[in-house]
């Protein structure tokens, strides 16, 4: 399972770099690239790894990989590669809420370890995942809610600090974020 995970992720990075190199729109560029990168993994994975969340999440982690090598802005680029994974991954099949948890989670791990800010993550991935769900006819105040708790739940793995960072960037920046965030808090 690590190696496909890997391949996806290597592929994925590739891939983006060659989508990205030399265009001028590089937000719709990434959506529609990621929304692609997703169908197809997900088709030759087939059932094997449907199911799971890992596919999209391993999506995430190479684009965000990849538009860091291509010098883009990783925090800007986090809404439109959510939301391109968000779509592909709906449109394959995978159901909302996995594929929210997964891909907002990756998001986040994947922000650290490149070390962008994550409550400037978050929001963007909140956004992404309301775009997505929304263009494809989901639940967007379903998905809104899995986004919020999802990131709270990683953000909290990170520390007191990064939390409390994330909660007022979230706060401030997406609505309905405060009543979620108080239910968290519970």
């Amino acid at each position: 399972m690590f190696k496909i995970l890997s391949k996806i992720v290597n592929g994925t990075k590739g891939a983006i770099v060659a989508s990205l190199e030399g265009v001028t729109d590089i937000s719709t560029t990434t959506i529609n690239a990621v929304k692609k990168i997703t169908v197809n993994t997900l088709k030759e994975t087939g059932d094997l790894l449907k199911e799971g969340i890992q596919v999209p999440g391993a999506i995430v982690k190479g684009s965000l990989i990849g538009i860091g090598e291509i010098g883009s802005s990783v925090v800007k680029a986090v809404k439109g590669v959510v939301q391109g994974t968000i779509e592909g991954a709906m449109e394959s099949g995978v159901e909302q809420n996995e594929a929210v948890k997964g891909i907002v989670s990756e998001a986040l791990y994947s922000a650290k370890e490149l070390g962008v800010d994550i409550g400037e993550t978050a929001v963007s991935a909140v956004k992404g995942v309301v775009a997505g769900v929304t263009t494809v006819g989901g639940d967007s105040a379903k998905a809104t809610f899995t986004a919020v708790k999802t990131i709270l739940t990683v953000a909290q793995e990170f520390g007191d600090e990064t939390l409390t960072q994330v909660k007022e960037s979230l706060s401030e920046s997406v609505k309905g974020a405060k009543d979620i965030i108080s239910e968290f808090e519970k």
